[in-house]
């Protein structure tokens, strides 16, 4: 158990980091440039993590919180989730409602620390936030119970377990195709990647979940950074399992596999950032309800 948490825990943290760098290494390539490299991140991190704290005194605790909350929510997420073949460390009956509103609580205490500043620009981005996360998630929900019927048991341990091979080779491969995508529209809008969001830009037209962060520097500023490193690595490891099932049962190349899987979602992820401008305001509501509609119809499909 001890040796199967710390496996969980280096794989998420050390691995983490990389696959941002490996979406802006791809969008550089895209781009015709060399790009920064792969490392980049960790070098950031440690950058950031040297420096002192700086908070304003309008500020209270809630604007403190907001970080330490952002980094911590992911890693006990981590530990409800099974990193491909290799079973999460924590696992009980109904631990798929625990995974969905942990990530709520970090929103909740990211929206509170932006409001806490009284800035109105950085309440825009809050309240564009909190909008578009209620949206999706419902498609979440839906597409966890599609794989509950078809696993039978409520936890995670269970809903992505090794029936999924043979699930995609009978009657349930639609609608497995059908949540796969949806999961995967809502890790670009969770992650506030394009066409969804831009971590990069600074328009105010355009900013989501960057301007909510504005005024967090140094070391709090890294725990976001990381945090969201980290909840793109629990979120995508959803993805990976869902479309690569398959387990060898030897413990390593069951962990390489994985990685690799999430080294392709994050080269995907640079390739659709890419070639795809960012989609107006007003069409992200749009979408976020159509694949909820899509997943209530794999419901449909899992439950004839």
């Amino acid at each position: 158990m001890l040796g199967r948490l710390l496996l969980h825990l280096v794989l998420l943290l050390v691995f983490a980091p990389l696959l941002q760098g490996v979406i802006v290494k791809t969008k550089a390539l895209f781009g015709g440039r060399v790009g920064a490299p792969l490392l980049q991140p960790y070098w950031d991190l440690a950058r950031l993590w040297r420096k002192g704290f700086v908070f304003s005194r309008t500020t209270t605790w809630v604007f403190r919180a907001g970080p330490v909350v952002g980094l911590t929510v992911p890693v006990l997420a981590s530990l409800l989730v099974p990193f491909g073949a290799l079973p999460a460390p924590l696992s009980f009956e109904g631990d798929l409602i625990l995974f969905v509103y942990l990530f709520g609580l970090a929103r909740f205490f990211t929206a509170a620390a932006a409001l806490d500043t009284g800035s109105s620009f950085e309440g825009m981005g809050a309240a564009r936030e909190v909008t578009f996360s209620c949206l999706a998630e419902p498609t979440v929900l839906f597409a966890l119970m599609v794989l509950a019927r078809l696993a039978g048991e409520l936890s995670l341990n269970s809903l992505l377990g090794p029936h999924l091979e043979a699930a995609w080779k009978g009657p349930a491969a639609a609608p497995l195709g059908l949540i796969l995508v949806c999961l995967l529209v809502v890790l670009l809008v969770e992650n506030s990647r394009i066409p969804f969001d831009d971590p990069n830009t600074h328009l105010e037209l355009t900013m989501i979940h960057e301007v909510m962060v504005l005024d967090h520097s140094g070391p709090a500023f890294g725990m976001i950074l990381y945090g969201a490193a980290l909840k793109l690595m629990v979120l995508g490891a959803l993805v990976v399992r869902l479309a690569l099932p398959w387990q060898t049962g030897l413990w390593w190349l069951d962990a390489m596999v994985f990685l690799g899987g999430m080294l392709l979602l994050a080269l995907l992820i640079g390739v659709v950032e890419s070639i795809m401008a960012r989609l107006r305001l007003v069409r992200i509501p749009q979408i976020l309800i159509g694949t909820t509609l899509v997943s209530i119809f794999a419901l449909v499909l899992v439950l004839r």
